[in-house]
């Protein structure tokens, strides 16, 4: 297994890297990353009904469909993402769910799982997960709020359109919400509990080497960041049928 620290904070290509490292790497691999502040929408989603489009336009804030299913979530560099993926004929998500609970628990944090496999404290979310497969191989992404901006995340995914009743668009279920460095017993950055994340996945999952893009790597995601994910035709008009929803 590898372990990848993607220092880019653009969300284009970091998406981009998700479905490169889905279709063109073979080995079982634990990403962590960070957007700068974007909404991230699921691959069935109707965008204008899932975004604050005011909002969207004052904070210019990128907007990019994943290649995932599930509802529309706020991200920012208070905001750790961690993706995991697998080549197996037997997936089993619930896994890496009960992970990130170890994981958290290293720090304090006594976070409960709920039935979409995202995470909470005391009822509030602090991670929501997303889920895909494609030809024997799955990904399983989930985020961490730790300090994100919670006012803006709230308000960035305030639309004002009606609801849909169209069958064929997955409707975001909205939750409250918490950060993870509010409710720890010790106080501590983000920059160090990156460096907890790293250490517990390396020194508990048998990885056998960190790995750093390549320049070929590079060339890949970037390509399909321009060709793909920064697009109108993706993000807005999306029809593509490259995954399974699991959701």
């Amino acid at each position: 297994m590898l372990f990848i620290n993607n220092t880019s904070i653009s969300p284009y290509f970091n998406l981009s890297a998700e479905e490169y490292l889905l279709k063109y790497m073979n080995e079982d691999i634990i990403m962590l990353w960070q957007n700068e502040p974007s909404i991230i929408i699921g691959k069935n989603q109707h965008l204008e009904s899932e975004i604050n489009e005011e909002f969207v336009k004052e904070k210019r804030l990128k907007v990019v469909r994943r290649l995932s299913g599930g509802g529309a979530v706020y991200h920012d560099l208070g905001n750790l993402n961690i993706t995991f993926f697998q080549s197996s004929k037997e997936i089993d998500f619930m896994k890496y769910t009960k992970k990130i609970q170890e994981l958290l628990n290293t720090i304090g944090v006594n976070a409960i799982a709920d039935h979409r496999q995202g995470l909470t404290i005391n009822g509030l979310k602090i991670s929501g997960s997303a889920q895909c497969i494609h030809r024997g191989r799955a990904i399983f992404h989930a985020t961490l709020l730790f300090e994100s901006n919670l006012d803006n995340l709230n308000v960035a995914l305030q639309s004002s359109e009606r609801s849909l009743t169209d069958e064929k668009y997955v409707k975001s279920i909205r939750s409250s919400v918490t950060n993870i460095k509010d409710n720890i017993p010790v106080p501590l950055s983000i920059s160090e509990f990156k460096i907890i994340i790293k250490e517990f996945f390396l020194n508990n999952n048998n990885l056998s080497s960190i790995y750093t893009f390549t320049n070929s790597d590079r060339a890949a995601i970037e390509k399909l960041a321009n060709e793909k994910y920064s697009t109108i035709d993706w993000n807005f008009h999306k029809n593509n049928k490259i995954c399974l929803d699991l959701k």
